[in-house]
């Protein structure tokens, strides 16, 4: 069932999806030149990449996204739609409001592989300078560049599932643009589109198992939302209360004041 409402006010909500496309590329190009500063620059590396310059970045990633994402509300939309239905209500629908000219060529062409193509070679030269650095004169690897090099791993499986989940959907999409003849069915293009937004599921779930640090955060909330953080908590606090450490280094436990004296007296 298709909502009806008026051309600019169906472009305006289009234009929101395309946001969080923008906002993941950029923000994966971000982190590909973090892991790279932080292999090349590793005693700079602090000092360099603050937290506030981090959080700068990020608001930059997101405004960059929203200017990109809301071009076609300034004139790259589709105006045969707009020629057809005029100032009255349409059936809105992403495909009817957006041009393709500007998925394929902007979006794809111009937002999507060239900053795949950066954050590739970025990798590459990452996993290059590891190798380099993870060889000391035994021939052995050091734990930090393990470390880096497990993290650096699980960040391009972040990013292959990223091209993976949004590269069906931009060729179709391509193919509709530059080849008109060939007939892609429905079916294929929605496939394209659920498994665009799958990603956005599958992301948190990579995040879990291969970042041991955002683990340890994912079950941190989790306890929080189930309560068992604060009731671990309170056993923590008791168990220590109760449990006091005597000059001869063995643990006592110590009696609550508030046994009653019925207690006591039954003893």
């Amino acid at each position: 069932m298709h909502v009806k409402m008026s051309f600019h006010a169906c472009l305006f909500i289009s234009c929101f999806l395309i946001v969080p496309l923008q906002a993941s590329v950029l923000t994966l190009l971000a982190i590909a030149v973090d892991r790279c500063l932080r292999v090349c620059i590793p005693f700079r590396y602090k000092s360099t990449v603050t937290k506030k310059r981090s959080w700068i970045i990020a608001a930059v990633c997101w405004m960059l996204a929203f200017m990109l994402g809301f071009l076609p509300m300034f004139g790259w939309y589709n105006h045969d739609t707009l020629a057809q239905h005029n100032s009255t209500s349409i059936d809105c629908e992403f495909v009817a409001v957006i041009s393709i000219s500007y998925l394929v060529h902007f979006i794809f062409e111009g937002c999507f592989l060239p900053p795949l193509a950066v954050m590739t070679a970025l990798y590459y030269y990452v996993f290059y300078k590891i190798r380099r650095q993870s060889r000391g004169a035994l021939g052995e690897t050091g734990p930090y560049t393990q470390k880096e090099q497990k993290l650096a791993s699980s960040l391009v499986l972040v990013l292959a599932l990223f091209a993976v989940c949004w590269l069906p959907l931009h060729i179709i999409q391509s193919i509709m643009f530059y080849n008109h003849s060939v007939y892609v069915p429905s079916i294929a293009l929605y496939s394209g589109i659920l498994l665009s937004h799958a990603n956005s599921a599958v992301n948190p779930v990579v995040y879990a198992y291969k970042v041991p640090k955002m683990k340890r955060e994912y079950m941190r909330i989790w306890r929080r939302i189930t309560g068992r953080e604060q009731t671990m908590d309170i056993n923590i606090r008791t168990a220590a209360s109760n449990t006091i450490d005597s000059h001869d280094g063995r643990e006592h436990v110590k009696i609550s004041p508030n046994v009653g004296d019925s207690d006591m007296n039954g003893i």
